[in-house]
């Protein structure tokens, strides 16, 4: 990938999605934090309607973390896997009172000793709460990056660091933002509007058609 194509398909990313915000809905770092716990194999759409009540019926980390197991499953369970997710949001929202005074940590190392919580919930917390500049790669990332001939991996990791070498650090928060909206508009799984698609001239996979 030449470096003149990356700039031009940020620049047309911005043109097209100047919107960079996070698409979940929350009002503290931890609320971010467990909402994105929440968002693994379900969609932020879905996961907005759970937190709305969620978030009132758990008002603080102390209420999270003194909560019936099998009520926060209930809570939490049209989110799917719901029993491995209410453990791991009462179990982190006891560490971060614990081992961190109830206050997300920015540190990859820290973040990821929490449970549940991985590189993409972790790079989350580093862009949406300190500014961080980090790459989420979710589904749609991983995908549309492929077929940009941006990475050539499957592996959600490898692309991470694929791209931070591609792509200049002042577009690392913006691009999961913009790749989703993209993937959920034109280029979506299984059925891409690629004659519809306004990278498809820098775009592999669209010139390749």
């Amino acid at each position: 990938m030449k470096k003149a194509n990356v700039q031009d398909i940020l620049r047309l990313l911005d043109e097209h999605y100047p919107d960079t915000r996070c698409y979940l809905d929350y009002g503290t770092d931890w609320q971010l934090l467990f909402a994105t716990i929440l968002s693994a194999q379900c969609t932020d759409e879905r996961v907005n309607i759970v937190t709305k009540d969620l978030f009132v019926k758990y008002q603080t980390l102390e209420d999270f973390a003194g909560a019936d197991i099998e009520e926060l499953e209930a809570d939490v369970k049209p989110t799917g896997f719901y029993h491995m997710k209410a453990l791991h949001i009462k179990q982190a929202a006891a560490e971060l009172l614990s081992r961190f005074n109830g206050k997300v940590p920015c540190d990859m190392d820290e973040l990821t000793s929490l449970p549940g919580v991985g590189r993409k919930t972790a790079n989350v917390i580093r862009s949406h709460i300190y500014n961080e500049p980090s790459i989420v790669v979710d589904t749609h990332v991983k995908r549309i990056s492929r077929l940009l001939g941006l990475t050539d991996t499957t592996d959600p990791e490898k692309a991470e660091f694929e791209l931070m070498k591609i792509l200049p650090k002042d577009h690392w928060i913006a691009w999961n933002t913009q790749i989703i909206r993209h993937g959920r508009t034109i280029c979506k799984a299984g059925r891409p509007d690629c004659e519809g698609c306004f990278l498809k001239d820098v775009c592999g996979h669209g010139k390749a058609r």
